[in-house]
């Protein structure tokens, strides 16, 4: 069987899957479940278009990889070639651990385990099935191999993850701000001292990342409405994991139900296998079908936040630097209770203050390092003669106040 496979990716044209190995995790059904993880989750709802997959995110992530990998060799520096195919795994398989709509899952059907963590442990699993020849592919990833560059093109402030997904994010909703030049800043890389640099010559097109990174965030991933529609998920399955607590029977794919009745934390998430082969059977169809059906639920809460999320009558979002005001929250809470009908201890599902921030640039972890023509190296930050990047390094802290439409 041939499995040097050719696939036609919208946004970089055909990308070619270099070995048999990279086929076959491929075709493991770990990963092709990503195929039914929207990569945005909720985002459809602002940006009708990104329907895209965390499948069509990994093999892009792989091609930009490849493309890294040939320009450093080409610049002199060796990499094998079965350093190569374990970098490119690990970066395949970097978000292997996603959940259905990551951030709802992580708030509300398991608490405090990172999709990082559940990655790994996949990874580990995954190498036991290729019989260990994932691990190395396995230290690139942990940043325990030699070669520290080979980590820094997975996971830094500017790897080829997050050259991806902006530069697909803004192909797939159509916002023009996220375009980045990510072939000028991969031929602009190189090693120096085993740290992944970008030439002098290369500092505006990181500049233009990371101000395309910053206004992804707001204008894409924080968007009001995408809060709004994260929100009403966290709040709908919170709601069924507590009537499922008090006995209630719900319909439920056995995967989904299996989260809904137990308690799964990170103390007791990985010491079971069954947990994760429950987890790995999760994807949005899991989620969507049961919401659907709760919209004729019992329950008031549950059925009306279903019918919310279906209907796309969505929480109303404000948005400041300051955290609502008590009295504000509990006049909203009032009338929630009044328009809906419902008793005062329940409003919190309606109404109810969060925080969010957003930060472009993290200087101090994985600084991105400019070589300097006279061999230099210099943090972008100060390489740059543009002012607002010092500003990128602060966090950004935003408040908001969710309740719904008509009090």
């Amino acid at each position: 069987m041939n499995k040097k496979k050719i696939i036609n990716d919208p946004v970089y044209g055909f990308i070619s899957i270099p070995s048999e190995l990279v086929y076959d995790v491929i075709s493991h059904p770990y990963f092709q479940r990503l195929r039914y993880i929207k990569q945005l989750g909720m985002t459809h709802l602002v940006y009708p278009g990104a329907l895209h997959t965390r499948f069509h995110h990994a093999l892009g992530a792989m091609h930009l990889m490849s493309l890294a990998i040939n320009l450093l060799r080409s610049k002199g520096h060796t990499i094998t070639d079965g350093e190569e195919e374990s970098a490119i795994l690990a970066i395949l398989l970097h978000d292997i651990g996603h959940g259905p709509f990551s951030h709802a899952l992580e708030h509300s059907l398991v608490s405090e385990i990172r999709h990082e963590d559940i990655s790994a442990k996949l990874m580990h699993d995954l190498n036991a099935h290729f019989d260990g020849r994932l691990t190395h592919a396995i230290e690139i990833f942990n940043g325990t191999y030699p070669k520290k560059f080979l980590h820094q093109l997975i996971s830094g402030q500017l790897d080829l993850d997050r050259m991806d997904y902006l530069n697909r994010d803004s192909f797939f909703t159509g916002v023009s701000e996220g375009v980045i030049s990510f072939d000028r800043i991969i031929k602009m890389f190189n090693v120096y001292d085993d740290d992944l640099v970008i030439e002098e010559k290369g500092i505006y097109s990181i500049e233009k990342f990371l101000i395309a990174r910053r206004l992804m965030y707001w204008q894409v991933y924080l968007h009001k409405t995408v809060i709004s529609g994260e929100m009403i998920l966290v709040k709908l399955l919170e709601r069924a994991k507590e009537l499922s607590a008090a006995g209630a029977d719900l319909f439920a794919s056995p995967s989904l139900n299996y989260f809904l009745k137990n308690d799964i934390n990170e103390a007791n998430f990985f010491y079971q296998h069954e947990n994760l082969e429950h987890f790995t059977n999760l994807d949005d169809q899991d989620i969507y079908a049961a919401v659907k059906v709760w919209t004729k639920h019992d329950d008031k809460i549950l059925s009306t936040l279903c019918k919310m999320l279906t209907s796309r009558n969505l929480y109303k979002v404000e948005m400041g630097n300051e955290m609502a005001n008590r009295d504000r929250v509990n006049f909203l809470q009032d009338a929630a209770v009044n328009l809906l009908e419902i008793k005062p201890e329940e409003a919190r599902y309606f109404v109810f203050t969060d925080s969010i921030q957003n930060r472009a640039y993290n200087a101090g972890v994985g600084n991105i390092k400019i070589l300097m023509k006279n061999n230099d190296i210099v943090d972008i930050a100060k390489a740059s003669d543009l002012s607002n990047l010092e500003s990128l390094q602060k966090t950004v802290e935003k408040y908001i106040l969710c309740y719904p439409r008509g009090i």
